[in-house]
C-alpha cells in the first residue's frame, strides 16, 4: 500500500486542521492505520491509531480529547481531525499502515509527511 498525507499548514493556536491520507490499492480496509509526528529535534511519536473497520481507536495522551482519527474505507482514506491546536503540536505528520500492528509500534508502510505549524 502506498500512502500520501496532505492537509497540513500554518495555523494559529486554537485553530483546527484536518489531515488526510490517501492510500493506493483496494486493500486499504485490511490495514490498521496510524498517525505519527516528528517535531523539530525530537523523535517520532505515535499520535493516534485506528482498527481496520474504524470501530476502535487509540490516542496519545497529549492529543486525547482534541484529535480524532477516522477512516473511510470506501475512499481508501484516513483522516486526522485536529482541534484546539497548540504550538506543541507543530511537527511533520505521517500516516502509516500495517496488517498486524495497532496503536504504537513499527508500521510497515509509511507515507510522506505533511507539515503542521501552529503559531502562538
Amino acid at each position: 500500500v502506498q500512502l500520501q498525507a496532505s492537509g497540513g499548514g500554518l495555523v494559529q493556536a486554537g485553530d483546527s486542521l484536518r489531515l488526510s491520507c490517501a492510500a493506493s490499492g483496494r486493500t486499504f480496509s485490511r490495514y490498521f492505520m496510524g498517525w505519527f509526528r516528528r517535531a523539530p529535534g525530537k523523535e517520532r511519536e505515535f499520535v493516534a491509531g485506528i482498527s481496520q473497520r474504524g470501530d476502535t481507536t487509540i490516542y496519545a495522551d497529549s492529543v486525547k480529547g482534541r484529535f480524532t482519527i477516522s477512516r473511510d474505507n470506501a475512499k481508501s482514506t484516513l483522516y486526522l481531525q485536529m482541534n484546539s491546536l497548540k504550538p506543541a503540536d507543530t511537527a511533520v505528520y505521517y500516516c502509516a499502515a500495517d496488517l498486524m500492528v495497532y496503536g504504537p509500534g513499527n508500521y510497515a508502510h509509511w507515507g510522506r509527511g505533511t507539515q503542521v505549524t501552529v503559531s502562538s
